[in-house]
This record gives C-alpha cells, sequence and structure tokens, in this order.
C-alpha cells in the first residue's frame, strides 16, 4: 500500500469513526483490505483507495471502517468486573432503588460474548431482575451485531471463558456450534452505534460497560465520549472501563470505586 493511500485510510477512519490507525499498521490494513478490494474487482488496494478517495461516502467506506475494527472479546473477559457486578454493583443499585427496571449498555460488544455474559450472570444471581433488566449490545459493525443478535459460536469461542455448567444450561448444541438459548438472545436488543458521534436516543443506563474500546481514540475524542456517556447514566449509575482504561486525566466528572479484587469502576460526581 502506498503511503498516500494509507494516509487516505487513516484520515477517513478517524474521521468517520474517531478511530485512531496508527502510523506503522500499513501492514494490518493491507491484510484486511485487500480481500475486499478484490471482491470489489480492484487489482491493486491502491487502485481501490483511489475510488473512494474520489467518491462521498457510502456503503463502500462503512465496510472499510468494519474490517479495520478490532473485535476481540470472550465470555466473561476479565473475570473481576463480573464478580464486582454480581458482589457489589447490582445489589447495591437494587438496594438504593428496590423494584427499579435495570438497563445495561454494552458499548462496542463485538460479536456479543460481554451481553450474553452478562445475561447468563443475571439469570444465575438474580434471577427476579431478568423481567425487568434490559441490555442494550451496540457495535459500529452491522456484521458483529448480526452475530449477536443470532448468539451462535464455535467452540473455540465457547472455550474462551464460558463455564462449563454455564454452557450446558444455557446454550443448545447447534451442528458443530452452540446458540445461546431462546429466552437468554431475547434478553439482548442490538442497535447499531457509532461511538465517535453523537449517540442516538439513549434510556438512562444503569451499568456501562465500555471496555477496551477507548484506547483506540485520541484524547479529545476519548474525552467527548466519556462526557457523553456520562450524560446517559442514571444518577446512580455505574461506568466500567477496561483494566488498562481510566477517566482520571479525561474527564474529572466521575469518581472511582474499587473492589477488594482490584476491579474498578466510576460514578458520576453527582450521584446521590
Amino acid at each position: 500500500m502506498q503511503a498516500a493511500a494509507f494516509g487516505y485510510i487513516q484520515q477517513m477512519v478517524k474521521q468517520q469513526a474517531g478511530i485512531v490507525v496508527e502510523p506503522g499498521k500499513e501492514y494490518l490494513a493491507e491484510s484486511r483490505l485487500s480481500g475486499f478490494a478484490k471482491e470489489q474487482g480492484f487489482a491493486t488496494l491502491d487502485n481501490f483507495v483511489d475510488t473512494l478517495r474520489l467518491s462521498p461516502y457510502s456503503e463502500t467506506h462503512r465496510r472499510v471502517i468494519e474490517l479495520l475494527t478490532t473485535n476481540e472479546t470472550s465470555f466473561f473477559r476479565d473475570f473481576r468486573p463480573f464478580e464486582a457486578l454480581r458482589q457489589t454493583i447490582i445489589p447495591q443499585l437494587v438496594a438504593a432503588r428496590p423494584g427499579r427496571n435495570l438497563t445495561i449498555w454494552c458499548a462496542a460488544s463485538s460479536s456479543g460474548q460481554e451481553p450474553y455474559s452478562l445475561a447468563m450472570l443475571i439469570r444465575e444471581h438474580f434471577p427476579a431482575l431478568v423481567p425487568t433488566t434490559r441490555i442494550i449490545a451496540s457495535d459500529i459493525s452491522r456484521e458483529m451485531l448480526a452475530r449477536t443478535k443470532d448468539g451462535t459460536y464455535s467452540q473455540f469461542e465457547i472455550g474462551r471463558g464460558l463455564p462449563a455448567p454455564m454452557l450446558a444450561k444455557y446454550l443448545v448444541s447447534n451442528g458443530a456450534q452452540w446458540q445461546m438459548r431462546p429466552e437468554v438472545r431475547a434478553m439482548i436488543e442490538t442497535r447499531e452505534i457509532n461511538l465517535a458521534v453523537a449517540f442516538p436516543a439513549m434510556p438512562a443506563i444503569d451499568i456501562l460497560m465500555v471496555r477496551n474500546v477507548l484506547i483506540y481514540f485520541d484524547a479529545a475524542k476519548k474525552q467527548d465520549i466519556l462526557t457523553r456517556m456520562r450524560k446517559v447514566l442514571s444518577h446512580d449509575g455505574i461506568l466500567i472501563l477496561g483494566g488498562a482504561e481510566t477517566t482520571l486525566g479525561v474527564d474529572v466528572g466521575f469518581d472511582r470505586c474499587t473492589a477488594e479484587n482490584k476491579a474498578a469502576w466510576y460514578r458520576r460526581k453527582d450521584a446521590k
């Protein structure tokens, strides 16, 4: 890929999705886009990018952004936040407002393992909350949202973090794959949301999980996203970031909380 073509890809992805493709990542762009360029009838990736450059934003541009988005995820990834949810966060939220309808947003949820982990956690430990819990799984990728809605996973994906008792209880065999049972899939609402731009109308969010996502944005965009997320949180809502992410030095509107197992989460400073 020529430098000019890579520069355009960097600019377009940052402008449309806020994602920073760092210098030196030409190999990443080439490996993820070459096959798509050939499918579109282009002999070289540079020719494909030239066409993108000369055309208005389109479905093809959106697909390029999808292909450059990292979709790494697994069931109960970094188990500590889930333990904090089970032991501390959810009990505190319910105690503060008995009978509350719990609304959870998993932002940039990729292929759905995180929202399904939450659905299983609630069914396992808080069954009384199942009828009043709403889990919104959002992503910029329509392909990932379709996978989430279908709830089907390979044996390899199942082997990454899903406890055997939960496999037997909440999934059914579907050929060489496993699918979430209908009652679990029914707990998940999928929405296409680009975090880099203004959010669509959202309900008040009680738990907002946006883990290992902010690392792909520059400082200004991180601040912008956190500010908008703070505004959609309920007055006592909780924000959970990835283990290497923080609001410190980015958004002063949050207070950091920790559990005994070192899990961290954030509350609005004006929380009551």
